[in-house]
Order: C-alpha cells, then sequence, then structure tokens
C-alpha cells in the first residue's frame, strides 16, 4: 500500500512535482470563465490554450460588455486582446476529429478568417493520436506564471452556476438553444507549476506538427485580483496519460495514481467522474470493499452518458461494475449518486474530482473509464497533503470536499461538517442532508438488454488503450473481469446462440466504426 509521503513516484504516477505559491479550486464554468478573462487580461507574451474542444463563439465573462472594455464572445475577444497588447501571441491547441463539429458554423469560420490574417494568434488542430483517441486535456497557461488545469473545455453547454437553476436564461448555446444544468471543476495554480504544464503544452504543440515554442521568462502577476486561494507555498503533481504510439512512449500515470489513491484511503474516497467504467478503477474498489475497516466509497455520476454513442456503452459498463462491485460489498461501504435540481432535472456531471480522506486532492480532465487510463491524452493535478510542503492543508481539502457535497445537497459546508462529525460516515452524512429537490439521489442498476451487455463486456466503445481498438473481441480481457466468477457462464451462454452472437457482432462493429469517425460530445 503506498502511503504517507510515497504516494506521488515521478515516472510511476507523475510526471513533474512543482512548487505553486497560490493554487485554488474553481468550481463550475461560471467562475472559471470569470477568472480565465481576468488572467489573460494580464498576460503580456503567450497565452496557451490545449484542449478536447473549443469554440469562439461563447461569451468570456457574466457582463455582456465587461468593465475592461473587451467584447464578450471569445473569438472577438482574442483579435481585441492581441490588439490591446503588443507582443502577445496565443497558441490554441485543440482536438482534429471533435473540431469537425464546431469549425464550420458560420461565426465560427469568421473569426477563423480574422485569426488567419492575425500573425500573432495560431490555431492548429491536433491529430496526434490513436485512431478513436482524443486529445481530452483541458489546460490553459498564461506566461507561464498561471496555469489553469481540470475539467472544462472553452466551448458551448458548459457555462453554468454553482446554483443550476431550473429557470437559468443564461444557459444557452450561442444560437440560443437552452441546456441542461451542468456541474464542472479545474483548478488554477500560480508559480513554477505554471511553468511546468506550459511545458507540457508546448510539448503538445510541437508534436502536433506545431514547431518549437520557447519558455516565457520575467513575467509575473497573472492572479486574478478577485479569486481568492485555497492553498498558498504547496508542492503540486502532475501526472499525465500518453497513449502507446509508433513515435512516443506511452505514459500511464493517472492510471497508476487512481490505484494508488484508492489503497491509500483509510475512511472515505468521495469523487466526482463522468463515467465510472474502468475495469482497474473498478477492481481496486473491489478489493478495498472486501476489507473489514477498508473505506467508504462515494461516487458522484450524471445519470446518463450524454451523446448517442456514449450511453449504450459506458451506462451498461456502469451498470454491469455497480452490479458487481455490489457482490462484493458485505458491509455496504460504496454509494453512486446523481445531482438533480429544485424541479428534479437531472444535473449532468462533468466534473473530474477525487479526494482522498482530508489528505488527498485530485482534480483534472481524466475519467473513470479506460480511455481516460490508456487511449486519450489527460492531464490532473494532485496535491496531497502528507508532503512536508503540504502539512497545513487537510483542513483546505476537506472543505474542499464539503463544499462540493453542500451545493449537492443544497446546504452549507457547517451543516456537512457537523453532520459528518456527528456520524463519522460520509454516506450516513449524505443520507441524512439528502432530500427532494435540489439533492443527491442513489442510482439504481437499471436493466441492460443483451446486446447492451455485450458490448459493455467487450468494451467496443472504451478500450483499454491504442492496441485494444484493433484486437480481436475473443482476446480482450472481460469487463468484469477478475470481479465476477459466474461472467463466463454468462459469456458461455451468448457463445450457445450464433444468431444471437452474429446480430451483437454486427451491432457491435457499426457502433464501433461509427465512433471511430464520429466526434463524441464530452
Amino acid at each position: 500500500m503506498t502511503t504517507g509521503t510515497n504516494l506521488l513516484e515521478l515516472g510511476r504516477n507523475c510526471w513533474r512535482i512543482e512548487r505553486a505559491t497560490r493554487a485554488t479550486v474553481i468550481i463550475d464554468a461560471d467562475d472559471y470563465f470569470n477568472a480565465a478573462r481576468a488572467a489573460m487580461l494580464k498576460a503580456k507574451t503567450q497565452i496557451l490554450l490545449v484542449g478536447w474542444d473549443f469554440d469562439a463563439r461563447i461569451l468570456l465573462g457574466s457582463d455582456s460588455e465587461n468593465a475592461d472594455g473587451g467584447p464578450h464572445e471569445l473569438g472577438t475577444f482574442f483579435s481585441w486582446l492581441v490588439k490591446r497588447t503588443p507582443g502577445l501571441q496565443i497558441y490554441i491547441l485543440r482536438w482534429d476529429t471533435g473540431a469537425i463539429k464546431t469549425l464550420f458554423h458560420g461565426r465560427t469560420l469568421l473569426h477563423l478568417a480574422k485569426w488567419i490574417k492575425d500573425p500573432r494568434i495560431h490555431l492548429r488542430l491536433d491529430s496526434h493520436h490513436p485512431p478513436a483517441g482524443s486529445h481530452h486535456q483541458k489546460v490553459v497557461v498564461i506566461d507561464d506564471c498561471l496555469a489553469f488545469c481540470g475539467g472544462i473545455d472553452m466551448t458551448i453547454d458548459r457555462w453554468d452556476t454553482c446554483d443550476h437553476a431550473d429557470d437559468e436564461p443564461r444557459r444557452k448555446e450561442p444560437d440560443g438553444t437552452p441546456y441542461g444544468p451542468w456541474h464542472d471543476a479545474t483548478t488554477m495554480l500560480e508559480g513554477p507549476v505554471a511553468r511546468a504544464l506550459g511545458d507540457m503544452c508546448r510539448g503538445r504543440w510541437e508534436v502536433s506538427g506545431g514547431g518549437r515554442l520557447e519558455q516565457v521568462h520575467g513575467e509575473s502577476g497573472c492572479w486574478p485580483d478577485h479569486v481568492k486561494a485555497d492553498f498558498t507555498e504547496a508542492e503540486v503533481g502532475i501526472a499525465l496519460t500518453v497513449p502507446e504510439m509508433a513515435d512516443q512512449e506511452p505514459m500511464h500515470q493517472i492510471e497508476a495514481l487512481y490505484v494508488d489513491l484508492i489503497e491509500r484511503a483509510k475512511r472515505w474516497v468521495y469523487a466526482e467522474s463522468q463515467y465510472f467504467a474502468s475495469r482497474k478503477v473498478a477492481e481496486a474498489v473491489a478489493k478495498r470493499l472486501a476489507e473489514p475497516d477498508g473505506p467508504e466509497f462515494v461516487i458522484v455520476n450524471p445519470t446518463s452518458a450524454q451523446g448517442w454513442l456514449e450511453p449504450v456503452a459506458m451506462d451498461s459498463a456502469r451498470a454491469r461494475l455497480i452490479e458487481a462491485l455490489q457482490e462484493r460489498d458485505p458491509h455496504g461501504r460504496l454509494r453512486l449518486y446523481h445531482p438533480y435540481t429544485d424541479l428534479g432535472e437531472p444535473i449532468y456531471v462533468h466534473a473530474k474530482v477525487t479526494v482522498i480522506d482530508d489528505e488527498v486532492l485530485r482534480v483534472g480532465s481524466s475519467n473513470f473509464n479506460n480511455r481516460s487510463l490508456r487511449l486519450d491524452t489527460e492531464c490532473d493535478v494532485v496535491i496531497d497533503a502528507a508532503r512536508s510542503a503540504n502539512a497545513d492543508e487537510r483542513e483546505t481539502i476537506a472543505r474542499i470536499r464539503n463544499s462540493l457535497l453542500a451545493e449537492h445537497l443544497n446546504t452549507n459546508c457547517d451543516m456537512v461538517v457537523a453532520t459528518l462529525n456527528e456520524t463519522g460516515s460520509l454516506i450516513e452524512t449524505i443520507e441524512r442532508l439528502r432530500g427532494d429537490g435540489r439533492s443527491l439521489r442513489v442510482y439504481e442498476v437499471p436493466e441492460i438488454d443483451a446486446v447492451r451487455a455485450w458490448l459493455a463486456d467487450n468494451k467496443v466503445l472504451d478500450p483499454e488503450g491504442p492496441g485494444e481498438m484493433f484486437e480481436a473481441l475473443s482476446r480482450r480481457k472481460p469487463l468484469l473481469g477478475r470481479l465476477r466468477s459466474h461472467f463466463r457462464r454468462d459469456d458461455g451462454t451468448i457463445s450457445r446462440n450464433s444468431g444471437l452472437v452474429l446480430g451483437r457482432l454486427a451491432v457491435g462493429t457499426a457502433l464501433f466504426a461509427v465512433a471511430a469517425i464520429k466526434a463524441r460530445k464530452r
């Protein structure tokens, strides 16, 4: 078991460990967009934006014409910003496949035409990923002195406030189409850790074919004046997923980090994730659930994955894994919850946050699914209070977890703390505080049909790395693997019905082919 200062090991479960002079966790995109705008206004030399998606039509900041005098729309804001700031260069790197959806909107094309004419705004589409893989990191670096790293893309359907109001008129797409409530998270980090994230972004830019970019030296003071820091003088680990390709060494640091965090937990694991479909994570959880005095696990998920492909595979995989884990949970220490609004509308959970006890905080772009651990590129940051430099951060880490619970349960941190102190149980605390309307609801394992079960068990849309994309399905490790001893009996039943097998293969092959070329809404 990984303990104490041994949690972060360079090259195994983290890429770099760097100091943050200040750091904070930002919940939901309203606060993020405001902070990012304020920070970019202070940029002098270089802004790096690396993301899964990027839409020049979104509004950056809460007010239509901000007090800074700049335009509200992101694409126009960038053009205005470089004109206002001599010497400033902006580099935008986004996933190429996902760009198909947004690049051909009329206003986006107009922005692109303006940027092409501007020698100081540079846009590249990142094709450096395995087939059907994606560039999923969400990082912004400003002058190497300030960085944002987490789960929020600067794109449509992301903006919301922590209120997640049912009647929020500002929650709409550029064409006026309303969308549902959205919960998300990122971090803002100042100091040497920002330069390290800048190095990561510049490396991504170079391998995409964009050439070498230089570090920025001598710039400082990018922290937005209105944002209060959660952490000061903290050591921050940066963990990456880099998929295996012919021209690069793979990095599976996030996968190792997840397993180590679960092994490290003593009392509580609190996690928010868009998916719960990773075999490696499920196996690590199952091991701890079997222990008589192991930790509790609380996972906050959306009710269903978005898009038309994800629910087929990701929701089915979640159902199969939770069913199997419940069989390995004799002490009742595992719960999945979904957040809802006052009027009972599901709040989509896109945040990727893990809090271990009152000791470790992880925020990033990776989810509890196979793609995040092996196939896509990901970037997470982690603060471990067991490190001597972070010894005074336990209260801060606990407060961040409690504030998330308070938001979901429509209460305040004081009530969460008081109930947690009384019960000594994360699950019992939630059960006492949740109610009707704005609250958390317990996940219930649904009935899944045979085709969806087959897709989930064979990981057709969530492979464990590039090698599995084209590996014969019969040679893949079953999703439930070592979790259910009777899985092979189910598989045997399937194999006896040749017609059903052919039908499932046809459906699976068709869905796989579409998944490889269609941009998935994440």
